[in-house]
């Protein structure tokens, strides 16, 4: 996986600037903690912190490579290519030769033979830098759904880019700023941000498949991959068996690894499909992991969560012969670690839903160095109401916001004029519309089945990932998405919503074409929700910090937010507190606002 930044200046020479490079390095060590590497040359410097998963011994980066006009070519590179042994035959047959067995020079030696391009071959997770010392030419690529996140700012007469916002802001060039648009981004579409926006002033991230060449001249980004709108002809049963042979193909690819490998599994059907599949490759030397966080008072009150996880999961780890083990994180910590999920994203989070994951995937790198995941899956197969129930599709909006109340409603009015909450989320939607692509004839209904799977593609699924990705790698641990491979997505939004919900059943076209390898009772067991705590006492603990922070005649929050709003939504509204995420948890509301306190602490809003 890895943590990449550098910073390339056509007039400056950063030869004399290791000690910057190596401050923006630094902040990386989380997400590669076995290894760092920095490369300079007159004009650029990379930096890699490494987490050692395929190639031991000869995967160290930066990496560099003589190129045709006898200059080198130098990569950093987080991810993994999952193809790299059909494109490593395809260069030696172009005359190419290997001094190791990792992908990444499979990478930089694609980009000498195909230059750019290269990324139109590549099945994988990746987020890479690539500087041509001839051409003086930086290239950036990020994979096509952004499972690997990439951040960049032009800086005077350079670029700066790393995988994370603090290795820019390590930068003495980049301040920690944000502007009207970036608390718009917080306040107004918390969930699922504008692909490409960072918050921070002058930074953006590198959109989903998207590239970017920057030279003297000038930078400019282009987008390599998106999905297309084809007519499918399948029917169920031919349909199931695609889907079948294409999750099949994609986690015997993402097994490969020359270090511990496991699952995450809490006994719903996505996890248990990648799971059994996997346990396949490993012929039932597996080891599956979950998590348990604190229970409702009442059981069964819990809509999100109809079910307990773990006897499910321990139906599944029986049948396949694999250990399992689950990890339980008490209010204590999700109190005490509240700023884990802060310090990892740099922006406000999800509260407990970080901190829980946080603390899975802490004991899960104690015993592994790579997990298998089932995220995505919704998104691909129709898990969620916003993609089934007519009220949310019919929304004149972004679907998941129907009757959703956002932080913007808790804003000072001044605050909510300068911003204008209803214009940028209806100027972000139309945005997002504008991109779908639709087939000529399909009629209105078609044609929105379209428009909710290209929104959830491309704005709801990034919030999952860049959390799965922030949290797993602020431990060290590689979490794989078999569910985000591209193809799947390619084939999965040509397939009309009703053959995927086959019978009316939620995600029917995954449980069919997965049946055969589960009992019966994961197969029709109804959706349960990642756990959030609703533990009373967390509730209390987080509503008396809110309250304090209220009675607090500094706290910075309240440079945005109404004192009285936030008071009187505490106290007597709570249940409809506004958070970040759509599920009506209000311990999730408390601590987006605790965390937006601490972060404000540390930004400069410059409106």
């Amino acid at each position: 996986m890895c943590g990449i930044t550098g910073w390339v200046d056509w007039t400056r020479d950063l030869r004399r600037q290791r000690p910057v490079i190596a401050d923006m390095t630094r902040t990386q060590t989380p997400r590669g903690p076995d290894d760092e590497g920095i490369w300079l040359s007159r004009h650029a410097g990379l930096g890699h912190r490494r987490l050692a998963v395929i190639d031991i011994e000869g995967g160290r980066q930066p990496m560099p490579r003589t190129g045709h006009h006898g200059e080198p070519v130098v990569i950093t590179f987080s991810g993994e290519i999952y193809n790299f042994h059909e494109l490593r035959e395809q260069l030696r047959s172009a005359g190419w030769s290997f001094a190791t067995r990792s992908d990444t020079e499979v990478l930089l030696t694609a980009y000498l033979e195909w230059g750019p391009d290269l990324v139109t071959r590549l099945n994988g997770m990746y987020a890479f830098a690539i500087w041509d010392e001839h051409r003086q030419q930086l290239l950036l690529a990020r994979d096509r759904l952004g499972i690997k996140p990439l951040y960049y700012a032009e800086l005077g007469d350079g670029v700066i880019f790393g995988s994370e916002p603090k290795a820019l802001l390590a930068h003495p060039g980049m301040k920690a700023e944000v502007d009207l648009e970036g608390l718009a981004e917080l306040m107004v579409v918390p969930r699922a941000r504008t692909p490409g926006h960072a918050v921070y002033r002058g930074m953006r991230e590198l959109k989903p498949g998207c590239i970017l060449v920057a030279t003297a001249s000038g930078s400019r980004e282009t987008r390599y991959w998106r999905v297309e709108a084809l007519p499918h002809t399948e029917d169920f049963r031919a349909t199931t068996a695609a889907v079948r042979n294409l999750l099949t193909d994609i986690v015997k690819r993402q097994v490969v690894a020359d270090v511990p490998v496991g699952t995450l599994l809490s006994g719903g059907i996505d996890s248990s499909a990648i799971t059994a599949l996997a346990a396949r490759e490993f012929g039932g030397e597996l080891t599956s992991y979950a998590v348990s966080v604190p229970a409702p008072a009442r059981p069964g009150s819990d809509i999100w969560r109809p079910s307990p996880d773990e006897p499910y999961a321990e139906l599944v780890a029986e049948r396949l012969g694999i250990a399992h083990s689950v990890i339980q994180v008490g209010t204590d910590r999700l109190v005490g670690d509240l700023d884990r999920g802060l310090r990892a994203r740099d922006l406000p989070g999800w509260g407990d839903l970080d901190t829980s994951m946080y603390h899975l995937f802490h004991e899960v790198r104690g015993k592994c160095t790579v997990a298998l995941s089932g995220e995505s899956a919704d998104e691909m197969f129709g898990g969620y109401t916003w993609q089934v129930d007519e009220r949310y599709i019919g929304h004149s909006s972004f679907p998941w916001m129907y009757s959703r109340p956002q932080p913007e409603s808790l804003l000072r009015e001044e605050v909510r004029r300068a911003i204008q909450p209803e214009a940028y989320e209806a100027d972000r939607y139309r945005e997002a519309l504008g991109e779908v692509p639709h087939l000529a004839g399909e009629g209105p209904a078609r044609r929105r089945e379209r428009e909710v799977f290209y929104l959830g593609l491309t704005r709801w699924l990034g919030a999952l990932l860049d959390r799965k990705d922030r949290m797993s790698m602020a431990v060290g641990l590689e979490v794989r998405v078999p569910f985000a491979d591209h193809r799947l997505a390619e084939y999965l939004f040509n397939v009309p919503a009703d053959m995927k919900a086959d019978g009316g059943t939620e995600k029917a076209l995954l449980r069919r074409a997965c049946a055969d390898l589960l009992p019966d009772e994961i197969v029709k067991r109804p959706k349960s929700a990642y756990p959030a705590s609703r533990d009373p006492e967390y509730l209390g603990m987080l509503k008396d910090l809110v309250i304090e922070t209220a009675d607090d005649p500094n706290a910075p929050l309240f440079d945005l937010m109404d004192r009285a709003k936030v008071r009187r939504a505490v106290t007597t509204e709570l249940d409809a507190l506004p958070g970040p995420i759509t599920a009506r948890t209000p311990a999730i509301g408390l601590t987006y606002l605790l965390e937006l306190n601490r972060w404000l602490s540390r930004v400069r809003v410059v409106t």
